[in-house]
């Protein structure tokens, strides 16, 4: 699991530096990142189904396969016209083993406890991976100093330790063979990436480009259409029937709202610590790193509170702090200075930590032993959808802010030299998403030679940024006060009653 997790926030570290070296444009960039997030949201309910059909410990391991080779071939991506396509195309591959392996490891996790243990040992589970996740930006930091590729690299050994371990424990799941309903892959794969395609261009056709509209359009009228073919299928790829689940509808919407915050959140911080503070890939790999402190603390405190009182209690406060958190860090942004930064960011990582793990197991909770990979690729498939998304609203957002901030300041600076105004065009253009700027470690340069207005400006644009991810987390504290019921969760029927038949009979297990 390292492996997925490290591979969402330790890559936008390297944005930069990838930018620069494969001279890449800031749309390859961008996509650079997202195709990973599009590809993870495009097959998880097909890696979910996979797990549950041809069992969880084979799609680990062939999970795990594909996500090292893919990172060893972006690790090898070379310079030239082809390097924009060949990085985007195996970053792509890298989602699709991701989406492979993570609804199995997930449902093995989920497989091993009692319902009534799983809020701490899934605490412990994502609390790992959390702490995992916040040595990518540092290792990041230090890897892109040597080499970029080393982040891809890296990832090498690590699947070689985790298939060791795989070899060692030896898990034991249950499982239940059934055929794919390739269709329905088809069908929300491209749903999902026409829709998230069209967003994701918008600031560069524009929204006056019809293309923009149809693409988002044709993409929603998929999804609708995936939707209403699987509720008409007796082997379907996901079970729609389960949205009628009060509690797994609302705490999909939940996942939704924060996951649009979280994988986000790193892109923007990084850029932010390049182009606004100047700092280096390894200062702006410690800067996130005051995310997870708070954040694998309180998902320790969630965990227990989920099993002692049910999802709503830590989630609902979850939610208000990683919202008062966000606003912190949005009200700070354009001092420019990181030491009035840190503690927004700390809350801002104990308010996620408490509220999206009790969250995700809640939602996984309501489904029977022989899903727990099926619900697990339908939450998947939420969370990062809404991560894709609002990755390319939440970009055109702060382009537009950023653009509009650099021009205010060119026309009112009647004295400000061609050298700044280059510097200002070079930022416009490139900053947002990775651009040469000194500070990001691929150029050689420093804050210094970013002129202080461009820096500030750059920050205005991530402080609208904050702010809306603030709003949608205090919108994630509405959902839960008045969508979650209070109390202790029971178990499935189909699991209670497989339980009552195996004290009887033993014949059911």
């Amino acid at each position: 699991m390292a492996m997925t997790f490290i591979d969402q926030t330790i890559v936008s570290i390297a944005a930069p530096k990838i930018q620069s070296e494969l001279n890449l444009s800031g749309t390859g960039v961008q996509w650079a990142v997202n195709a990973y997030l599009l590809a993870l949201a495009a097959f998880f309910a097909l890696g979910g189904r996979l797990s549950d059909t041809l069992g969880h410990t084979r799609m680990v391991v062939i999970g795990v396969i594909v996500f090292a080779g893919a990172s060893g071939l972006c690790g090898l991506t070379p310079t030239g016209s082809a390097a924009q396509a060949w990085i985007i195309v195996f970053r792509a591959v890298q989602g699709l083993g991701g989406a492979l392996m993570y609804p199995a490891a997930l449902a093995i996790v989920v497989n091993t406890y009692d319902l009534r243990s799983r809020g701490r040992a899934l605490a412990l589970f994502f609390g790992i991976a959390g702490g995992l996740t916040a040595v990518g930006p540092v290792l990041g930091g230090y890897l892109t100093e040597w080499t970029w590729r080393g982040i891809f690299w890296v990832n090498i050994p690590v699947a070689l330790v985790a298939l060791l371990l795989i070899a060692i424990s030896k898990p034991k799941t249950q499982f239940r063979p059934a055929p794919i309903d390739w269709v329905g892959v088809v069908l929300i794969a491209a749903g999902v990436a026409l829709s998230v395609f069209g967003f994701q261009q918008s600031h560069v056709w524009g929204w006056h480009n019809p293309l923009i509209g149809l693409s988002i359009a044709v993409g929603a009228a998929l999804l609708v259409v995936f939707y209403r073919y699987e509720r008409r299928r007796s082997a379907p790829l996901i079970d729609v029937s389960i949205f009628g689940d009060r509690a797994f509808l609302v705490q999909c919407v939940i996942l939704a709202i924060a996951m649009a915050v979280f994988l986000p959140m790193f892109f923007f911080a990084s850029e932010y610590a390049a182009v606004s503070l100047g700092q280096n890939t390894q200062k702006s790999g410690i800067t996130l790193l005051y995310f997870f402190i708070g954040f694998v603390v309180t998902a320790q405190i969630g965990g227990r509170m989920l099993d002692r009182a049910g999802a709503k209690r830590p989630v609902l406060i979850g939610s208000v702090i990683a919202a008062v958190g966000f606003y912190l860090w949005a009200s700070k942004v354009t001092s420019l200075d990181m030491n009035q930064l840190t503690w927004a960011i700390i809350v801002s990582g104990a308010g996620m930590g408490m509220m999206v793990g009790p969250s995700n197991t809640d939602a996984v909770n309501r489904a029977s032993s022989v899903s727990y990979g099926e619900a697990t690729g339908i939450t998947q498939t939420v969370r990062n959808y809404a991560s894709s998304l609002s990755f390319a609203v939440l970009g055109t957002v702060m382009i537009s802010v950023f653009q509009s901030r650099i021009a205010d300041s060119l026309v009112h600076d009647e004295h400000m030299s061609r050298a700044a105004a280059n510097a200002a065009a070079e930022a416009s253009t490139h900053g947002a998403f990775g651009g040469g700027s000194g500070g990001s470690g691929g150029s050689g340069g420093s804050a210094a030679a970013i002129p202080h207005f461009v820096r500030y400006d750059f920050a205005q644009g991530v402080q609208y940024v904050f702010y809306v991810m603030a709003g949608l987390m205090a919108l994630s504290a509405v959902v839960a006060l008045f969508g979650l019921r209070g109390g202790v969760q029971t178990a499935p029927a189909a699991d209670a009653e497989a339980e009552s038949a195996t004290v009887a009979g033993g014949s059911a297990a």
